[in-house]
């Protein structure tokens, strides 16, 4: 129980702020030439300590899904104690590669807009994103650690925006 204590200090305004952020760095990943996802890493004092938009397809890299470099980044750089107090924040519901990170990675909270789902109405059957019928907390339930999975943010608003930079890019890729 002393573990959901910690993330208090979020609140669903909150969340969608950070949202809306990473919805921002989908959009520089479409303009940088990726996919359109990004996401972000914050304490649980509020403070963004990193931000990864998608580099596949600029780094040619099958595992540079903005979520899983955000991970590898953020390994390097803090403890699993100070991970285990962050929330990542992604405008797609972590895939199962992405979750697979921020399992290892020990992050405490993940907080996403769209759904696995909802992404595969938007991407169709691109062959870029053959996305897995797979909920993130099917992921985390599987192993040993509890971690709080906030998501997809029932907000209408949101769900437009994040689904944004989807618009015509699956069908122009």
């Amino acid at each position: 129980m002393m573990e959901k204590e910690k993330f208090t200090f979020f609140d669903l305004q909150k969340d969608k702020e950070y949202l809306r952020r990473g919805i921002e760095i989908s959009w520089e990943s479409v303009r940088s030439g990726n996919t359109p996802f990004g996401a972000l890493l914050v304490d649980g004092n509020g403070t963004i300590l990193l931000e990864q938009p998608n580099i596949e397809i600029s780094e040619k890299d099958c595992t540079g899904h903005a979520e899983t470099t955000l991970m590898r980044m953020a390994s390097k750089l803090y403890s699993k104690d100070l991970l285990k107090e962050c929330t990542l924040y992604t405008t797609a519901e972590p895939c199962v590669m992405c979750a697979g990170a921020i399992y290892w990675g020990n992050v405490g909270r993940v907080v996403y807009a769209l759904s696995e789902k909802r992404l595969l109405e938007l991407t169709g059957s691109d062959p870029q994103n053959p996305t897995f019928d797979v909920p993130c907390r099917t992921v985390f339930a599987g192993g040993q650690k509890d971690i709080v999975v906030v998501g997809p943010i029932d907000d209408p608003e949101l769900e437009i925006e994040a689904a944004a930079p989807h618009q015509g890019f699956w069908e122009s890729h």
